[in-house]
């Protein structure tokens, strides 16, 4: 099994406008759609809601895409989104309604969210895998017995006992730490060894719209996908990776990851110094936690990995 891997993907406000001007197609390179489109199943996480209703909560950014954004998750590929982030009740309990009817019609599963506390914290299965998100802060989103938001963990006092009976044998997708931070915070490392120790087959984390290194079975932050966010020239959030991953009977065999270049509205592959830049700044994160990374038809690839 190939799982394609990508971080925060933000549909709205300047994307949003795009979509109303251009083919929803137009969002990402051709290129990088078809090696999206080779694997078995692409997941990423949705940080925003897809509506035409609701207020904007009161905070300084909130996101919410039109309908039509599901067509450019469709043209992906994507078969699956996480919504356990700070932005899918951006617009309230009826955007959120809202965007769950819309992936539903579209037929991409979700997960992180939900009706009610149930659904927000029940996996979803995809192709065989079983995935598992939540999001360690805004906890002001987080769902109720009868309402409806976001599965939310509080990781500072521990990995709570639901999420580590979840884990086991799940792709875990947490949104966790800080934004623009170079590396994972010490309680990230010590939540993901719990759920490693938990039995989880591989931890995909995102939040920080940087790309973080990888540890054991932990990707860390796998950065942004697609926005129109201001570019911090020393982070360069413009610079990206695609995660593509192998499974084989439920353990982790490969890490590939593939340079990216994200343009205000627009995603292509990275190429020239960006790539380089990408290629150096992977090769160090890793190095950071006690990993090894080489390169392989223009791609940085993780291990070996055996039997984790």
């Amino acid at each position: 099994m190939r799982l394609a891997l990508a971080g925060d993907t933000m549909l709205g406000r300047s994307v949003a406008q795009q979509l109303g001007r251009r083919p929803p197609q137009s969002l990402v390179e051709p290129e990088l759609v078809e090696i999206v489109r080779d694997a078995d199943l692409f997941l990423l996480n949705l940080e925003c809601c897809i509506s035409e209703r609701g207020e904007p909560a009161p905070k300084r950014f909130t996101f919410r895409a039109p309908p039509v954004a599901v067509d450019t998750l469709l043209h992906l590929g994507v078969r699956c989104v996480s919504l356990a982030n700070n932005h899918a009740f951006d617009y309230g309990p009826q955007a959120l309604l809202d965007t769950l009817e819309h992936l539903r019609a579209g037929g991409i599963a979700w997960v992180g969210a939900g009706t009610n506390l149930e659904e927000a914290r029940a996996p979803a299965i995809v192709e065989g895998i079983r995935i598992v998100a939540f999001v360690d802060h805004a906890h002001e989103t987080a769902a109720g017995a009868d309402r409806p938001g976001i599965a939310h963990a509080d990781l500072e006092r521990g990995v709570p006992d639901w999420l580590l009976d979840g884990a086991r044998g799940a792709l875990v997708m947490p949104h966790w730490g800080p934004n623009m931070v170079a590396e994972p915070r010490p309680y990230v490392r010590a939540a993901a060894q719990e759920l490693r120790e938990a039995g989880a087959t591989l931890v995909a984390g995102h939040s920080a719209h940087v790309f973080h290194g990888v540890e054991g079975n932990a990707l860390y932050d796998l950065g942004d996908f697609l926005d129109d966010y201001a570019v911090d020239r020393e982070l360069r959030n413009d610079l990206g990776l695609l995660f593509l991953v192998e499974l084989e009977h439920d353990r982790l065999r490969r890490i590939e990851a593939v340079p990216l270049r994200l343009d205000f509205c627009h995603t292509r592959l990275a190429r020239g110094d960006d790539a380089a830049w990408v290629r150096r700044r992977f090769r160090d994160a890793c190095a950071a936690l006690g990993t090894e990374v080489r390169e392989e038809n223009e791609r940085l690839v993780v291990g070996p990995i055996i039997d984790l």
